[in-house]
């Protein structure tokens, strides 16, 4: 898959903390977001303020028109949504990239220099403070948190160098 061919990311489930912070980067580098959650949160209010259209209802009328363009919209789904929801059934009924979080986690990072942290206990305090050290030295990052870092304000952090352009 071709990330820079996708114009429209459509995510089913956009409330999680780590649905969130993928929602924010593509919003960041200008592709139309939208998605579902089952309920508002801080976060999806959070989401709905940077200009992302969310519903709270499972029905495939809510979802916006120009996210059923299956060549340039990409659908991003939570393991956490069960496999009977309409809205993830519609998409892979007619045939859409229906992808989990960690897939795409993978295609934005595939060509580039990655710190990716794993484990049981402690990925986000070490993520945040791998975020920070980097900030602090001025080094150009992006970082996708599994929290809302105090020192961001946020779960998505993005400091200029890393792409050509906005949108690129």
């Amino acid at each position: 898959m071709d990330l820079k061919k996708i114009h429209n990311v459509y995510f089913i489930g956009i409330g999680g903390i780590g649905m969130s912070a993928l929602a924010r980067y593509f919003k960041f580098i200008d592709k139309n977001v939208a998605g579902y959650d089952k309920t508002e949160t801080p976060l999806t209010q959070e989401l709905s303020e940077l200009g992302i259209e969310i519903h709270y209802e499972d029905h495939v009328n809510s979802i916006p028109e120009k996210f059923t363009e299956k060549d340039t919209t990409l659908i991003v789904y939570t393991p956490a949504v069960p496999s009977e929801h309409s809205e993830y059934q519609y998409f892979l009924d007619r045939g859409f990239d229906v992808k989990k979080r960690s897939e795409v986690l993978g295609l934005i990072t595939k060509d580039t220099f990655c710190f990716a942290v794993a484990g049981t206990h402690g990925k986000t305090t070490t993520s945040s403070i791998l975020a920070h050290l980097l900030k602090e030295t001025g080094t150009p990052f992006t970082a996708f948190l599994g929290g809302i870092s105090e020192d961001f304000n946020s779960n998505f952090f993005f400091r200029n160098g890393l792409f050509s352009g906005r949108g690129r």
